[in-house]
């Protein structure tokens, strides 16, 4: 396919250059592009899909990277991406050395703040908005926030503080709501009246010669703007962001590029924060993705003309075992209940919505309320499972204790992605959950299979066991770890060996690697045990005494080395009188790539030929 428009984009800006009776155009390419590529490479579809117009109008508009552009969560920044000159990476997309597939200001000064996580977009612009007054600079920020994102607290808590920022701009990337024609036009009127610069100026200019009247001055402006209001609430039916201090418009067609164009334009002069309605449409191009753009919002390598149902053929992973496994043990236990944040499909709780859709709650994105509703469910006597990604789960730490710990609160937390996560880079690595979980005290679990993941959600989701949590890695077992089956113990010793010195310990997907480095051991002509944990907080009961016995021990986890299980484990060998020597292979948190996950191993040295290293080193040491 041939993009002879997207062809002359090298660089940002250079899109000014192009005829604007060409952006439809542009816009087409850039569609056809993102769905070409992506389909070759796996990546976020159709939330970038859906915004090619609207981000094609705001760089015809801006001055990049003088204005600023902020993306919340930063899926759909691809479009963005392309008219910055990064076109070449995206054979490389979420890879290793590749593009990422959140705005990464490592990649360009256009890219201002990197965006993983949801609801952060305008507490940040409000910030950079802020800076930009401070130190005298020109400029717009933009904050494109999606629908979903007000389902979060944090982006109210940003509008309440809003104050009289003139330079920002806060879009609104509606994708579910619809209007009405005849609203539709009225708004579309008044929208085109609103954003012309003599508008601007001429209400500026009418309230400053109002308010020099003597007495009356003042009375008749708000008179003026109570008048307004009446208006506003009768087509809009809300005036909820004129009273936060924001210039309410819309909705308009965010996939008009010329009518959002001329808008963008007008904006460039403006008396007030401005709050910015576009309707889009996800998946818009992609006839599968348009009729379910929450199957498509992150995909794999898909061949376009093959495309399934993801709920009709789920794929065989951890979250799919996870999932039918508890719509199973729901028929069961009916006080059982599911609440996951926006994250149906992701975390496979769609086959309990449908099983037990009284028992199921999807309650957006919004894990702090999430965590504290589930504690609320357990108060009252029910059995709350709260599904989230382990990188996410991190936005409700002060809940989890405040709300569920000191209370001691029959939830069980359910902790998907756990370790290291392919593609999306820092922001969503499922590194740190070890670590709070056991600071809190919170008894938690990480199977390595099917087997036992099955084996421990079902004698965790029984009742009278105060707060706990299951983790698990995405996507599928390994042949290796599926292979051990399900002892039913805390940790186990997995073909132990007469006279062994060396001991391997993990947890987890991890465990696989230990597994081979065993293997790489022996043909080095040394003999190790492999110890493989399932209940890793508090550490097991045993398992200090287990490994007393040898004069080196090694514990690989992916995880952050900070407060992680290893540290915790060697503090318990030293306090039990262990003198040998321990060596601990953890996430370095510092140099997080996106790259797949035995890239990811290789690069923080938790693969087995690092660990087997790491061995054969260290007895060399004690040799000498």
């Amino acid at each position: 396919m041939t993009y002879p428009l997207l062809d002359q984009i090298k660089q940002a800006g250079d899109v000014k250059r192009l005829a604007l009776r060409d952006l439809p155009a542009l816009c087409a390419e850039v569609r056809n592009f993102l769905i070409e590529s992506v389909s070759a490479t796996g990546g976020h579809l159709s939330s970038n899909l859906g915004v090619v117009e609207l981000t094609v109008a705001l760089h015809r508009a801006l001055d990049l990277p003088r204005d600023k552009i902020l993306f919340d969560v930063g899926h759909q920044c691809y479009t963005h991406k392309l008219l910055t000159g990064r076109r070449a990476g995206f054979a490389g997309l979420r890879g290793k050395d590749g593009l990422s597939g959140f705005p990464s200001p490592k990649e360009s000064p256009c890219d201002t703040f990197i965006a993983g996580h949801g609801s952060t977009a305008l507490s940040t612009a409000i910030g950079v908005a802020q800076a930009k007054k401070i130190k005298g600079e020109p400029g717009k920020v933009v904050a494109i926030i999606g629908d979903g994102a007000f389902t979060g607290g944090m982006v109210y808590e940003g509008m309440n503080n809003v104050g009289m920022l003139n330079n920002l701009i806060v879009i609104l990337n509606d994708n579910k709501m619809s209007i009405s024609k005849n609203v539709g036009e009225m708004a579309n009127y008044l929208t085109k009246l609103r954003t012309d610069p003599k508008y601007f100026h001429a209400k500026a200019h009418m309230e400053t010669v109002l308010e020099r009247i003597p007495v009356v001055g003042s009375g008749v402006v708000r008179a003026l703007q109570g008048g307004k209001q009446l208006i506003r609430r009768g087509i809009y039916h809300s005036t909820m962001f004129e009273e936060m201090g924001f210039q309410y418009i819309g909705p308009v067609d965010g996939h008009n590029v010329l009518e959002l164009t001329r808008l963008f334009v007008n904006l460039k002069e403006q008396f007030a924060p401005v709050f910015l309605h576009v309707v889009t449409q996800k998946g818009k191009g992609l006839k599968p993705a348009e009729d379910n753009p929450g199957e498509f919002h992150s995909v794999s390598a898909l061949d376009l003309d093959h495309l399934t149902n993801p709920e009709m053929s789920p794929r065989d992973s951890f979250s799919t075992c996870f999932g039918t496994t508890l719509a199973e043990l729901g028929g069961k236990e009916k006080r059982l209940c599911a609440i996951t944040a926006a994250m149906k499909y992701g975390t496979g709780l769609n086959f309990f919505k449908k099983a037990h859709p009284d028992r199921f709650f999807d309650v957006g994105m919004a894990e702090e309320h999430a965590v504290t509703f589930a504690a609320g469910l357990a108060s009252q006597g029910l059995l709350p499972v709260v599904a989230i990604y382990s990188t996410f789960f991190q936005r409700a730490y002060d809940q989890m204790i405040h709300d569920v710990w000191l209370m001691q609160l029959d939830v069980l937390f359910a902790v998907d992605r756990a370790g290291l996560v392919p593609g999306d880079g820092e922001t969503h690595q499922g590194i740190y959950d070890p670590g709070y979980f056991s600071q809190i005290g919170i008894r938690t679990y990480s199977p390595a299979n099917y087997a036992e993941l099955v084996h421990w959600l079902k004698k965790l989701a029984g009742p009278g066991q105060g707060p706990r949590a299951i983790r698990y890695p995405r996507g599928e077992e390994t042949p290796a770890l599926a292979a051990l089956g399900c002892s039913g113990q805390p940790f186990d010793c997995i073909q132990p060996h007469t006279g062994a010195r060396v001991a391997l310990v993990s947890y987890g997907a991890e465990s696989e690697e230990i597994l081979a480095a065993r293997d790489l051991l022996a043909q080095n002509g040394l003999t190790a045990d492999c110890y493989k944990l399932v209940q890793i907080c508090p550490i097991p009961e045993g398992l200090c005494e287990a490994l007393r016995a040898y004069d080196t021990v090694l514990f690989a986890e992916e995880a952050v080395r900070n407060g992680g299980i290893g540290e915790q484990l060697a503090f318990r060998l030293q306090q039990v009188g262990w003198r040998g020597r321990f060596l601990l292979h953890a996430v370095d948190n510092t140099h997080l790539l996106h790259a797949n996950v035995p890239q990811l191993r290789r690069d923080q040295k938790l693969d087995a030929a690092s660990l087997t290293q790491s061995v054969l080193q260290n007895r060399k040491a004690v040799e000498e």
